[in-house]
């Protein structure tokens, strides 16, 4: 289920509250896939908690799918993304879906 929400959000560009280690993150999530066989998404966070300090600006963030515990559509919410994302991400060598440029 929460892949499935997370895979539909990259395909309509919708950002979303997702709970990930403890934080409610809100991110806009631009690669799903896997890497070594484990489904991981990456996201650029733009609010919400984060054991390491979020920087002003928000920065992007590889997860493993499964760690992801809930994943939510924020309505309304304007779409983010990081300036560094025309740099290869290396978060996902097989992938299922990724934002269209």
């Amino acid at each position: 289920m929460i892949k499935a929400t997370i895979r539909q959000a990259i395909l309509d560009r919708k950002a979303l509250r997702i709970h990930f280690q403890g934080f409610d993150r809100d991110v806009c999530p631009h690669v799903l896939g896997a890497k070594n066989g484990r489904a991981q998404v990456l996201v650029f966070q733009y609010a919400g908690g984060s054991s390491s300090g979020l920087p002003s600006g928000g920065q992007w963030r590889c997860m493993p799918v499964a760690e992801i515990t809930s994943a939510v559509v924020i309505e309304g919410a304007t779409w983010h993304t990081g300036s560094s994302h025309s740099a290869d991400q290396t978060c996902v060598d097989d992938i299922d879906v990724e934002v269209e440029y």
